[in-house]
């Protein structure tokens, strides 16, 4: 049975201390210490973003953020997903609000990410599709997938 939590959307000039440190602490240790891949996580886009989280009693168990137009793909993005508890359904749940987020505040009816390949299915479930090639981003398999508003969702 999955744990009751709450969602949590805050700019970055919003966030607490203690906050930007757990999806920092987090960010980390799921993007450079469990996939292995050393990058600068820490990219600047941050302060740009709109910053999604699921908390439940024992923190964060799921994240993402959403990026406004002037980030590198100049198009409304979502990225960073992560669901600490896996295979409950919170991955799904943050890329919805991150959706919903995204039509919100940027008023956009097209929203694109980068998606690591074996999450492919995630994404799709929540109405992306493939725009793109296999390609390489620090060593692991991406495709670019694109979400876009029609008349039977929003």
């Amino acid at each position: 049975m999955q744990n009751e939590f709450t969602a949590v959307i805050k700019s970055f000039d919003e966030l607490t201390l203690t906050e930007l440190e757990e999806i920092y602490r987090l960010r980390v240790s799921v993007f450079v210490v469990e996939q292995n891949c050393p990058y600068q996580e820490i990219d600047g886009l941050d302060s740009h973003a709109i910053h999604i989280m699921l908390r439940d009693k024992d923190g964060i168990t799921a994240y993402c953020r959403v990026l406004d137009r002037t980030n590198p793909f100049g198009e409304v993005a979502i990225g960073r997903v992560i669901a600490v508890k896996r295979r409950l359904g919170y991955g799904t749940k943050v890329v919805r609000l991150g959706i919903e987020t995204a039509i919100e505040y940027y008023n956009t009816d097209k929203i694109v990410l980068e998606a690591q390949t074996y999450a492919r299915g995630l994404y799709e479930k929540c109405g992306f599709v493939q725009t793109s090639d296999v390609f390489l981003e620090d060593g692991i398999p991406h495709i670019m997938m694109q979400w876009t508003k029609t008349e039977d969702r929003g």
